[in-house]
């Protein structure tokens, strides 16, 4: 049964029948903003609450979440200078379009609460799957941080700080499986900052932006800098692979610093990456998502050479002198693969970025050998018929009348790709990001794109006869741009009569 909630924090008993529009209890307002009707409160801080809520004004009252910030100032002209401030940030948070970030829908004012309304995503935290699963290995661990350190690299770009990295602010989306940053606390840190210098240390730490054990000392002083996001994603690692807070760990009493080797066992070189990302002190500390990726990149090859090295330094001394060279050869080989894997990431990723001979054979040889990124490049009427690519990154690609006809890209992403006449027929698309790809006059007859997100994406003249489109995230007005027929399998999982 769906209920009206009461978003008057003050009320007793906020749960109604859904078809009142004033509380029955305290008589406040239960149609927010004109449009917005809360059904379930899903989450309360120190600064507000979160609520599961529907836009009335769309059709199909689809869901949204909409998140309630209540500065505590009842000074009117501090109030007014928090106002501009939440202001000035909702709209920077308003300019992150990023499929693993949900989007800001609205932000207002009323009745002295400011609100956040953002798209509502389904699926569960890591909090929730690692009670439920258990904790991760650090194999999973490693590939957990090398898709969120993405989304950092794409927030700090635009100069933001999330300010509340942990694992309840990690979504596991449902839908694709993918990994969803969620509850950014830019706005609530301006402002309780400028509460803070209004109303005194009381403020400042009633509300301070961040969560015990995850974030960092100079953000808990409202100081935040990029690198305090990479130390909050340390101690999420930390979490995932204990199922204890970092709060928890014992302390160094020497260096402050978080004893957490003494209870989580990992690889030398991961635990090398773990410590500098959760080093108290700002200078020793990773500054820079990418930093951290770079050396993630190495491990494998840095370990290598680390055997290498104590291979040759446990041979006795007598059998180092006798046969100089070979052990001259162990070590220098050592070295230089790891010399070769520095210098094949920078030409996969500086300089010879692009693939410069352009044809399926390089671009099939280049993701055989472990390359799936390949964002931004020209691939324009290539054949990739029948090719096995799933999780290949076609972001922002110029694809324009690529045949991919009988292919496997399950789990593949053509963010904003330009797709215009491309070939799909009987291709494998389940848990495809097409998230404002260009599709027009694409033919995708008879292709499976169960779960697949479609959204904002350009489907004028599409040919979804025969498609497989259960549980994909696409609009009504979408499906009416394209073309369907009687075989189409439609987002409800079943075959419209026509």
């Amino acid at each position: 049964m769906i209920l009206s909630y009461c978003l008057n924090p003050d009320c007793s008993l906020p749960q109604n029948p859904s078809n009142l529009k004033i509380c029955q209890n305290c008589g406040g307002d239960l149609i927010l903003h004109g449009r917005y009707r809360a059904v379930k409160k899903i989450g309360k801080g120190g600064f507000g609450a979160t609520f599961l809520s529907i836009d009335l004004s769309l059709p199909g009252n689809p869901l949204c979440v909409v998140k309630q910030l209540r500065p505590s100032a009842n000074d009117p002209d501090a109030f007014e200078m928090a106002l501009d401030l939440f202001e000035r940030e909702a709209k920077t948070l308003g300019k992150l379009d990023h499929p693993q970030i949900p989007r800001l829908l609205d932000y207002f004012e009323q009745d002295k609460r400011f609100y956040l309304v953002q798209n509502w995503v389904k699926g569960k935290t890591l909090q929730q799957e690692v009670k439920k699963d258990g904790i991760f290995s650090e194999t999973k661990v490693k590939k957990f941080l090398l898709e969120v350190l993405e989304i950092l690299k794409y927030i700090h770009s635009l100069k933001i700080i999330h300010r509340d990295i942990k694992p309840a602010n990690i979504i596991r989306r449902e839908q694709d499986g993918r990994l969803v940053l969620i509850d950014f606390g830019a706005v609530k840190d301006q402002v309780n900052s400028h509460l803070a210098k209004t109303y005194g240390q009381t403020a400042l730490t009633e509300f301070a932006v961040g969560t015990m054990g995850f974030a960092p000392p100079e953000q808990l002083a409202m100081r935040p800098f990029y690198a305090s996001d990479i130390y909050a994603l340390g101690a999420t690692c930390l979490y995932l692979m204990s199922a204890k807070s970092p709060k928890d760990f014992p302390i160094d009493e020497l260096t402050g610093e978080l004893a957490w080797q003494r209870e989580i066992k990992v690889s030398k070189s991961f635990e090398k990456v773990l410590s500098r990302m959760l080093e108290m002190n700002l200078r020793d500390r990773y500054k820079s998502a990418d930093e951290v990726i770079k050396d993630l990149d190495i491990m494998p090859y840095a370990k290598e050479l680390e055997e290498g090295m104590l291979n040759a330094q446990g041979k006795d001394k007598k059998e180092i002198e006798e046969k100089d060279n070979t052990s001259q050869n162990t070590h220098l080989s050592a070295t230089s693969r790891l010399a070769m894997a520095i210098r094949a990431r920078k030409s996969r990723q500086g300089k010879s970025k692009y693939i410069t001979q352009v044809n399926p054979r390089t671009v099939l040889n280049a993701y055989l050998n472990g390359r799936r990124d390949f964002n931004g490049q020209n691939f324009n009427q290539l054949n990739f018929a029948q090719g096995e690519i799933p999780d290949i990154n076609f972001r922002n690609c110029q694809l324009i009348r690529v045949n991919f006809e009988e292919a496997n890209l399950e789990g593949a992403n053509f963010y904003c790709a330009n797709l215009a006449g491309a070939r799909f027929f009987k291709a494998n698309l389940t848990r495809v990001y097409f998230f404002k790809a260009d599709l027009q006059s694409a033919d995708l007859r008879n292709a499976n794109l169960k779960s697949a997100n479609l959204e904002g994406a350009n489907l004028e003249g599409t040919n979804l006869c025969g498609a497989n489109l259960t549980d994909a995230n696409i609009t009504e007005e979408q499906i009416q741009q394209s073309q369907t027929n009687w075989a189409t399998i439609f987002p409800d999982g079943k075959r419209h009569i026509w």
